[in-house]
């Protein structure tokens, strides 16, 4: 009845009129003529164009001269000075994390600040230590450190009472390394920061290359759920690096593969050697921690100003510590002696390069894919642009510069971006702020930290990671929403955590694209049918009430037609339209032939009418069109033509038409330079239609008008 319904509504609508449009003449510019044009107007000199090639390298120099001290003043002082609280605390317990002294983080966030101030298109990100950069610092370190020989548990500093920055070059074991033509005898921390120097360098270079070349466009294919996926498995390595400050046990470091198992396989070897002291400080030290940070979330709406926690757990801990003599009874590991003062700069070690050139490509990408997205993120939130080769360049040389004043790699960080905004910064005169409070304990308050305990660092770092291992909790709700990115963030994950964080990174950025090619290689696809007194279609397998198109059907192909998924669109299409062309010629070819041979037999019969009896068993078929809809194939290559005109020769040989509609002009235009509408596009018309009403109707008309000629 639905069929009758269907026919008889067809019958009444008005004859069909075909839409045609012409096209505009596409006049395009000569490529060589148009990179001369681009080669001149950036190659011509001029006064306003030095200055703006110099302001938008320097973008400080476009905003600082507009400063509005009225209304920004107050803003960026504040948040200026407790990012500089934060940073401090932050900064001696990332230096675990990179195996290198706490004075070396201190000189990194100082530097940082100030380069990024005077470089970044950013008004709010916050560039400076990043935990995860510091864990993928202190893997190189480690392997390096002891491939060099040194012992990475051997540490001469805790006897050192005072001194400058340069009493914590030497040590007692030491290497030959070559800076110009002076060769320097140089101890384990020496070599260690040597190392972090010249991978904090070549990460600025490659990234620095990234920004010439124009390549922040990149960014987009590291996936959300990758990056997410990534910071969560290296945030499983930090928690597990941490723990053996936790519990005051001494093990082997575990650099390389594997460094998650097989710490973990020694801490339960050791775990009889644990220091209670240690364990009681830490309990107490997380307690208190994640209280202050759950009431901080609580009631941010009320407290505008976030608590110093951080630093006020390090001034009492440093007390308590230095006056219980926690060290000489209990045998608790302590900071040592953060030296006052600058280390003079140094050229980082060129003859170091080719051992750590490889290792510094997941770190610039790492960099800059979170200052990137992250400054992105705060600009769509406050109303502005960044520019994201400029960014480029800014965290370039936020690694290049400070890498010649012993420092390690820097990028944006979220939680202490949150923080800047959460707390009225306006601009980045508010790091300028920070960098100031960093150098005042540079120069004067370093020294007191001396007694501090290194579990209450660890504390600091795992209760900085809360946010990351949150994430485990959205699974559920990500695998709900979307199965793939749920996957996407369990293998990013695991590769992460139990092989390492640069295999996790490349496993998890291969492994996104590979689902996304997967996604378009097979594709959803469709059989559409007619809603009832509408011009519309849908899925028949998705929407109730829908009437078949008698003797039409119409093919909907979710994706791209390219070389990767022309074989499942054409399996696709003769499954769902219920017949192989291929296999039906093979079909009438032999019933034709038996036939024949069965004519042959008989005598005085007029064969004519023998043939004519053969040609309609031959052809008697209700499928008299398939039309293709289009609006979801955003482009064709060449093997996708080549289906589409397989296609069109096979149905053709069956006496079935074949239709297009919704076609994009991309879609188009690759098909009439394939020729697929025939010499000069002639059959055009009959074959390609502005929407799917446009193509029922043309088929209809067409079997009428077949079947009137035949009567």
């Amino acid at each position: 009845m639905k069929i009758e319904a269907e026919e008889n509504q067809l019958e009444e609508e008005p004859t069909y009129s075909h839409i045609r449009l012409e096209r505009k003449v596409n006049n395009r510019t000569k490529i060589l003529k148009s990179l001369k044009t681009k080669l001149r107007s950036n190659c011509a000199c001029s006064t306003r164009r030095a200055k703006k090639t110099f302001t938008g390298f320097f973008p400080v120099f476009r905003w600082l001269p507009k400063y509005n001290f009225k209304e920004n003043t107050w803003g960026d002082m504040m948040s200026g000075l407790i990012i500089g609280i934060i940073l401090v605390p932050q900064a001696i317990a990332y230096s675990l994390l990179a195996g290198l002294k706490p004075i070396y983080s201190l000189y990194t966030s100082f530097f940082a600040n100030l380069i990024y101030f005077i470089m970044g298109t950013s008004r709010h990100v916050s560039v400076g230590i990043f935990s995860l950069l510091s864990l993928m610092i202190g893997q190189v370190v480690d392997r390096e450190v002891q491939l060099a020989g040194f012992d990475l548990e051997d540490d001469v500093f805790k006897d050192i009472k005072a001194g400058n920055a340069t009493d914590i070059i030497m040590n007692v074991t030491s290497v030959n390394i070559t800076f110009g033509s002076m060769n320097i005898e140089c101890g384990k921390e020496c070599y260690a920061i040597s190392i972090a120097a010249a991978l904090t360098f070549m990460a600025g270079i490659y990234q620095v290359l990234m920004g010439m070349f124009r390549l922040g466009f990149l960014s987009i294919y590291l996936s959300e759920p990758m990056l997410d996926g990534f910071a969560t498995g290296a945030s499983l390595t930090i928690l597990t690096a941490q723990v053996k400050y936790l519990l005051g046990i001494k093990i082997p470091r575990s650099p390389g593969i594997g460094m998650l198992v097989t710490t973990w396989i020694n801490i339960f070897k050791n775990i009889h050697t644990t220091n209670y002291c240690d364990v009681v400080t830490s309990a107490i030290c997380i307690a208190v921690l994640v209280a202050a940070k759950e009431l901080g979330d609580r009631y941010k709406d009320k407290i505008k100003i976030p608590l110093p926690t951080e630093l006020v757990v390090i001034v009492v801990a440093t007390l308590v510590s230095h006056y219980c003599h926690l060290t000489e009874i209990y045998g608790s590991s302590v900071s040592g002696v953060i030296p006052t003062g600058f280390i003079p700069p140094k050229v980082p070690d060129f003859s170091l390069m080719g051992k750590i050139a490889v290792d510094a490509i997941p770190l610039a990408v790492v960099s800059f894919a979170f200052t990137i997205s992250l400054s992105e993120m705060f600009a769509k939130k406050y109303a502005y642009t960044v520019e994201a080769n400029q960014e480029m360049f800014a965290i370039g040389f936020c690694n290049i510069i400070p890498s010649f004043f012993h420092c390690f790699a820097t990028s944006a960080a979220l939680a202490k971006t949150l923080v800047k905004t959460s707390t009225g910064c306006k601009t980045q005169v508010s790091s300028v702020v920070s960098a100031v409070v960093v150098l005042l304990v540079l120069l004067f308050f370093a020294p007191l930290f001396y007694s501090l305990q290194k579990c209450v660092l660890a504390c600091i770092i795992i209760v900085s990671l809360r946010g990351a291992l949150r994430k485990f909790k959205d699974l559920p709700a990500q695998w709900r929403l979307n199965k793939i990115d749920a996957v996407v963030w369990s293998v990013t994950v695991c590769s992460s955590a139990l092989i390492s964080t640069e295999v996790g990174l490349m496993v998890g950025a291969i492994f996104s694209m590979l689902c996304l090619i997967v996604r378009t290689q097979i594709p959803h696809t469709a059989m559409l049918s007619h809603i009832q007194d509408t011009v519309f279609y849908e899925d028949g397998d998705r929407y109730e009430n829908l009437l078949p198109v008698p003797k039409v059907k119409i093919f909907r192909f979710e994706s791209p037609l390219y070389y990767a998924n022309k074989d499942y669109f054409l399996q696709s299409l003769y499954k769902k339209v219920g017949m192989n062309p291929s296999l039906e010629i093979i079909r009438r070819k032999k019933i034709e032939k038996k036939l024949r041979k069965r004519n042959e037999k008989k005598q005085g019969e007029d064969m004519k009418n023998n043939d004519a009896h053969i040609e309609l068993v031959i052809k008697k078929t209700d499928l008299e069109a398939i039309i293709l809809d289009c609006s979801s194939i955003a482009f064709l290559d060449t093997a996708g033509i080549n289906a589409l005109k397989g296609v069109l020769k096979d149905y053709r040989e069956l006496q079935v038409s074949i239709l297009l509609a919704c076609c994009n002009t991309s879609v188009i235009d690759a098909l009439c330079r394939g020729r697929y509408f025939g010499k000069q596009d002639k059959d055009r018309h009959e074959m390609l239609f502005h929407n799917i009403h446009d193509a029922v109707q043309f088929a209809r008309e067409k079997a009428a008008a077949m079947t009137d000629s035949v009567v």
